[in-house]
């Protein structure tokens, strides 16, 4: 069985699926529909059910499997599942969650213990302590959450895989630029998301917890640091550096920071989460396009369409 990430307009469908996300909406001539984005290890794609009632809407949460005949197809540049049959999935059929969920390529466990490595290079002891300590009382988490639920990283163990991914940027940067504090840097890298994992629900259909909505993942790390300094009793600039680290990281207000970036190692946290961010989506969206052809429509990258050179 092909993913359904992999499938190209056109294609049947006839699979077992999980609903990532169940929304309700109305249409202009006031019918109730339903968006879902239904997933498998492959990825995830959007579609809709129309004529959804509060039957529909209670048959099918995030979180449920489903099996779905239908077929693919076009939607103003992005990919999208017809559904033709949706059913509930039976309990005597072989199919459960962990078999639809997405994961890093790279097992969690490898990734934390490369993690580690950067942690050992940190020699400055009061950031060495806070971010050792916050890795430390989040660590289940930090290794199995995504880092989004949709555009990058939005998969189960996304977060450490996005971290990683950037602590390696961070290393080739901090050593073409030797002024850059690569202490400052690191853990700047390994904090500045870490607060995603009280904002997100969990690796699972994914959504924002209620301190999510209302206090988000900046302001959420930038308290955890705060706590931590006490927990250990640190008293010093590196406190206010490594939260103006998390505060700053998304580079502008308009983007979600509550300050720009107003130290070195704060600019380029956010070129590096920016850069890492992109090359994720530009990856998958490019792994199923053939040479020639362009990507569907990507949110993340302004609604752009990429193409994907014959050459090798």
């Amino acid at each position: 069985m092909e993913g359904i990430a992999t499938l190209k307009v056109g294609e049947p469908v006839e699979q077992y699926l999980l609903i990532k996300q169940s929304t309700k909406g109305v249409t202009t001539m006031g019918k109730p529909f339903m968006t879902l984005i239904l997933q498998d290890k492959s990825g995830s794609i959007e579609a809709k059910l129309w004529d959804a009632g509060e039957e529909q809407l209670l048959m099918y949460p995030a979180g449920a499997i489903v099996f779905i005949g239908g077929e693919i197809q076009d939607y103003r540049g992005k990919m999208q599942l017809r559904i033709k049959q949706i059913r509930t999935v039976r309990p005597e059929e072989p199919i459960q969650v962990s078999d639809l969920v997405q994961s890093s390529e790279t097992p969690k466990e490898q990734l934390f213990e490369e993690l580690q490595t950067y942690l050992f290079d940190i020699t400055n002891p009061d950031i060495n302590r806070i971010t050792r300590h916050l890795v430390k009382k989040h660590e289940q988490a930090f290794i199995t959450f995504p880092a989004a639920t949709k555009n990058h990283h939005e998969y189960a163990s996304g977060l450490i895989d996005h971290v990683t991914s950037m602590l390696r940027l961070g290393k080739s940067i901090a050593t073409l630029y030797p002024t850059l504090n690569s202490d400052l840097l690191y853990a700047g890298i390994i904090l500045h998301d870490i607060g995603k994992v009280i904002e997100l629900s969990g690796p699972v259909s994914t959504s924002y917890t209620v301190k999510g909505n209302l206090l988000g993942h900046i302001s959420i790390m930038v308290s955890e640091i705060e706590l931590a300094a006490q927990e250990l009793e640190i008293d010093s600039e590196e406190v206010m550096l490594l939260q103006h680290m998390v505060l700053s990281h998304h580079g502008k207000e308009e983007w979600g920071s509550p300050k720009k970036p107003m130290i070195q190692e704060a600019e380029i946290l956010h070129y590096i989460d920016n850069i890492d961010a992109k090359m994720n989506t530009l990856k998958r969206a490019l792994s199923k396009t053939e040479p020639g052809e362009f990507t569907e429509r990507l949110f993340a990258l302004d609604n752009r369409a990429f193409y994907k050179p014959t050459i090798k």
